[in-house]
C-alpha cells in the first residue's frame, strides 16, 4: 500500500470507535489528518493516538455539528487552510437509533437522515471543490450491511446507510473525470460503543453467523479505507466493500 506522505485525510466522526481508528490508520501510514466532530475533548484524545503512533503527525481538531452544512463547509475550509490540500475524505459520522416502522418518530427519522446521509452530502460537495483543483484525491463514505441488506426494526437507519451507497455511486460518476475516486465501505458487527450496547443474545447469534466467527474491530475497517484511499486502489471507484467477517457472501 503506498504511503501517504504529504497528503491530508479529513475524517468525521473522528471522536471514537472506527472514525478514531481511521485517523490512528492514516497518520501510520504518514498522512496527516483533520478530525472533526462535535466532543472536543474524545477530538483531542483522538488526536493524541495519532501523534503516539507517529511522532511529527499533524492532527487538527475540528470542533464541529456534521449535521449542520454550514459547518461542515467550515470545518472543510479550515482543513485546507491549515494544511493547504486536502486528499482524501471520509465520512464516517452516524448514529443509531433503533425504531420498528409503525412506531418511528418523524424527528427520528430526521435525526439519521440529517446524521448519517445528509452529513456525507455536504462532506462530499465541499471537498469535490479542492479535490477538483488538485485534480485528485479519493472519498470513502461508511456505510453497513443493514444498508443492503435491510433489518427489522432498523428501517430508518438501514435507509439512512443504503443511501450512502447510491451516493458514492453517483458521485464517482461525477467526479472520476477529475481524478477522484469514491467509493463505500459497509461494516458488519464492529466492537464499539455502539454494538456493545445490542442486547447480549442478539450480539451473539450475529456474531455466530460470520465465517469468522468473530466481530470485527474498528481497525479491521480502517485498513480497508487506508487501502480505497492508497494507489493500491487507484483504479477503484464506485464499489462497495463489504467488511463483515463472512455474513454476507
Amino acid at each position: 500500500m503506498s504511503n501517504f506522505n504529504d497528503r491530508v485525510a479529513i475524517i468525521t466522526g473522528a471522536s471514537r470507535g472506527i472514525g478514531r481508528a481511521i485517523a490512528v490508520e492514516m497518520c501510520r501510514e504518514g498522512a496527516d489528518v483533520a478530525l472533526v466532530g462535535r466532543d472536543r475533548a474524545a477530538l483531542e484524545e483522538s488526536a493524541g493516538e495519532c501523534a503516539a503512533i507517529r511522532p511529527g503527525a499533524v492532527a487538527e481538531v475540528l470542533v464541529a455539528d456534521v449535521a449542520d452544512q454550514v459547518a461542515v463547509e467550515g470545518a472543510v475550509e479550515a482543513a485546507v487552510a491549515r494544511f493547504g490540500r486536502l486528499d482524501f475524505a471520509i465520512a464516517n459520522a452516524g448514529q443509531s437509533v433503533d425504531a420498528l416502522l409503525l412506531r418511528l418518530k418523524a424527528q427520528t427519522l430526521q435525526q439519521l437522515l440529517d446524521v448519517n446521509l445528509k452529513s456525507a452530502f455536504y462532506l462530499c460537495a465541499a471537498v469535490a471543490r479542492p479535490m477538483m483543483k488538485q485534480r485528485a484525491g479519493a472519498i470513502v463514505l461508511l456505510s453497513s450491511i443493514v444498508g443492503l441488506t435491510g433489518n427489522a426494526g432498523q428501517a430508518a437507519y438501514a435507509a439512512s446507510k443504503a443511501g450512502l451507497l447510491a451516493l458514492s455511486k453517483s458521485a464517482a460518476k461525477e467526479l472520476g473525470s477529475r481524478n477522484i475516486r469514491v467509493n463505500a465501505v459497509a461494516p458488519g458487527l464492529i466492537e464499539t460503543a455502539m454494538t456493545q450496547s445490542m442486547p447480549e443474545g442478539a450480539r451473539d447469534a450475529l456474531i455466530k453467523t460470520a465465517a469468522l466467527g468473530r466481530a470485527g474491530t474498528p481497525k479491521d475497517v480502517a485498513g480497508v479505507v487506508a487501502f480505497l484511499c492508497s494507489d493500491a486502489a487507484a483504479y477503484v471507484t464506485g464499489q462497495t466493500i463489504v467488511v463483515d467477517g463472512g455474513v454476507l457472501m
